[in-house]
């Protein structure tokens, strides 16, 4: 179901007439000055957004301005944080819009959207329930272990969505190729045009082969 709405969004969706018209997505894909734009304005709005974020988790863990209360730090960060974000989830959907198949069966894609949930799941809590009491722990220069916590965790998820997303374009584990069983399943390689092919298999069918030969 996934895959066949991801199908249409990359071959169908804005397509016109003739043998060469080209889907949106093709289009974009195709722009080679605008892509490079697009692909280098999300990494620099990566940078902005983790760097701010890191700054607030680096005051939570009481290594970086001690002496400044964690409200000023975050309130003066906020509005970059903010920004960034909006930025990278905009670029980030355009990037997937361009090649959406290719990353359906990236198994460091599917990692990444794994940590970025995690990542915004420590944030609710965050807000939600370690800042209730943050009155009485603000100006500390090492916050309590409930904030020490969740900054530890943010800058853990964040640090992993930012590794899945550099792993990305490099295909270790491209559909089609010999690798681990595994592997197959969880980027769902069954159903793409390159197939499945497991790498026990192979090297099952590699020992037959050398049976067969020392016979």
């Amino acid at each position: 179901m996934i895959r066949e709405a991801l199908v249409w969004l990359q071959t169908s969706l804005g397509k016109g007439t003739g043998d060469t018209a080209q889907s949106w997505s093709e289009a974009l894909l195709g722009s080679l000055n605008f892509w490079g734009l697009l692909e280098g304005t999300h990494l620099i709005t990566l940078v902005l957004f983790a760097g701010t974020i890191f700054v607030v988790d680096l005051r939570l863990l009481g290594l970086t301005f001690r002496k400044t209360p964690v409200s000023v730090v975050s309130d003066k960060i906020l509005p970059l944080t903010v920004a960034g974000f909006v930025i990278l989830i905009a670029t980030g959907l355009a990037l997937f819009f361009a090649k959406p198949l290719v990353y359906y069966h990236n198994i460091w894609f599917r990692a990444k959207l794994v940590f970025l949930v995690l990542a915004m799941l420590n944030i609710v809590i965050f807000h939600t329930r370690v800042q209730n009491n943050q009155a009485a722990w603000d100006t500390l220069e090492l916050p309590p272990r409930g904030a020490r916590i969740a900054a530890m965790l943010s800058l853990l998820s964040w640090l992993l969505v930012i590794a899945m997303g550099r792993f990305i374009p490099y295909n270790w584990f491209d559909c089609g190729k010999p690798i681990p069983h595994i592997v197959n399943v969880m980027q769902d390689c069954k159903t793409s045009e390159q197939g499945a092919v497991d790498k026990e298999d192979m090297a099952k069918l590699g020992v037959a082969k050398q049976g067969g030969q020392a016979r």
